[in-house]
């Protein structure tokens, strides 16, 4: 078996310009720093294609030429069958929202939606939200000790009447990755379809939407080293029979634009090329030599090694200390976790360390994420909620001493 390469850090830092501010940027869950190439892609489609596309004129067909060819990128960085399972929208929670509210047509009262207790509340309040139409919800609770999504719990809520099931792929307070194949294949084999929010996932890993078979996929651009904007996926069959949220003579089968309400950021999606080319420069650089797909699984493969170590350092301090609570997997080489560590310190206030860590030019953060319900279910929230470091393939172990220095220096302080 030849050994994995490793990631060059110094060319990967050199891609993001943002990583030159003295800052160590540890809240990339929130969002992370903007690849040069994705603002270089920006610039050329404002500053040379900067038209309305639909035109018969060479600028306007250019134009459209560029969003094509973000759609084309983002397939081939999800696997997607064909670049027309690509609809792009301001925020995840947008993309839900706007998938709800297309699911409409297809949904009877009486209907059952299951939603997990641990997702972000994008993808659990846009189907709350159809309970005003009679859909019947019901949540998908967390195991307490594990801290995992056990089907067998699944299993006990779905009947019938279960239309869909929407899960996170990780959770951006745990960290830890759901098995979303086996989840898709179980929740296929009742009939219903599966919706996944893969923020967290989507920068640290591949994402593979024809192997997992799920139906519809959501993330943010701007947490995968773009601009602020997401993306969502959905099977090319499942998207033509959604509700039109566009004009009304849109036809029905118009895929994807009628889930594109007021046209693309055409310059955000052109953005997505130059993401797209990073990953599989990157995965070239280490010996992958394939297609684009196969250089962009490589790169992962590089990322995963890397950030695993990156992990590991900081998880071995906490579980180190006798005051610190670990909110999840506690080792950074289990397979199972991303390194996005959630933790909260007896007897101190998760808003005040975090402060306390500014003067260090360490960005780190605290609170709920937007996963409120999670925090409430696992009685986090007192002492303004968690802290969360949430590490990226650019952070080195370097930063990674200093975040520990200046913990300890701030914990010992207060």
């Amino acid at each position: 078996m030849s050994k994995q390469a490793e990631l060059d850090i110094e060319y990967v830092r050199s891609q993001f310009p943002g990583l030159k501010n003295g800052w160590a940027f540890m809240d990339n869950a929130g969002g992370t720093q903007i690849l040069a190439k994705a603002v270089e892609r920006m610039n050329d489609f404002l500053f040379n294609k900067n038209v309305q596309t639909g035109g018969s004129y060479e600028i306007s067909l250019e134009a459209a030429a560029a969003l094509q060819a973000g759609r084309e990128a983002i397939a081939t960085l999800v696997n997607a069958s064909r670049p027309e399972e690509i609809a792009f929208a301001s925020s995840t929670t947008v993309a839900m929202q706007n998938l709800a509210r297309s699911m409409r047509g297809q949904l009877r009262e009486g209907d059952e939606i299951i939603v997990t207790v641990s997702d972000h509340e994008s993808n659990i309040g846009p189907w709350v939200s159809l309970e005003e139409i009679g859909v019947k919800i019901k949540f998908w609770s967390l195991d307490k000790e594990s801290l995992e999504l056990r089907l067998d719990d699944l299993e006990k809520l779905m009947t019938d009447r279960t239309k869909l099931v929407a899960v996170t792929h990780v959770s951006n307070i745990l960290g830890t990755i759901n098995p979303v194949a086996e989840i898709a294949d179980f929740v296929h084999a009742r009939s219903a379809l599966i919706c996944v929010d893969c923020v967290a996932y989507a920068p640290h890993r591949a994402i593979d939407v024809r192997a997992w078979d799920v139906d519809f996929l959501a993330f943010s651009l701007y947490k995968v080293y773009g601009p602020h904007g997401a993306v969502l996926y959905g099977k090319y069959e499942l998207l033509a029979q959604l509700d039109n949220l566009y004009h009304y003579f849109y036809d029905k089968d118009k895929v994807p634009a009628k889930l594109e309400p007021g046209n693309a950021s055409y310059e955000i999606a052109y953005s997505t090329t130059g993401i797209v080319d990073y990953f599989s420069q990157l995965g070239a650089q280490g010996g992958a030599g394939g297609s684009v797909r196969e250089n962009i699984e490589a790169a992962f493969a590089q990322i995963t090694q890397h950030e695993n170590q990156l992990a590991e350092k900081l998880l071995s301090y906490l579980r180190g200390r006798d005051d610190c609570r670990i909110i999840g997997i506690t080792h950074g080489d289990d397979p199972r976790r991303v390194p996005t560590i959630s933790f909260k310190v007896r007897g101190k206030d998760s808003g005040e360390l975090c402060k306390a860590m500014d003067k260090h030019k360490v960005a780190i953060r605290f609170g709920d994420f937007h996963a409120r319900r999670l925090v409430e279910y696992l009685d986090l929230a007192e002492n303004s909620g968690v802290v969360r470091v949430s590490l990226a393939h650019y952070n080195t172990l370097d930063e990674v001493d200093a975040l520990i220095a200046a913990l300890g220096e701030v914990l010992e302080g207060q």
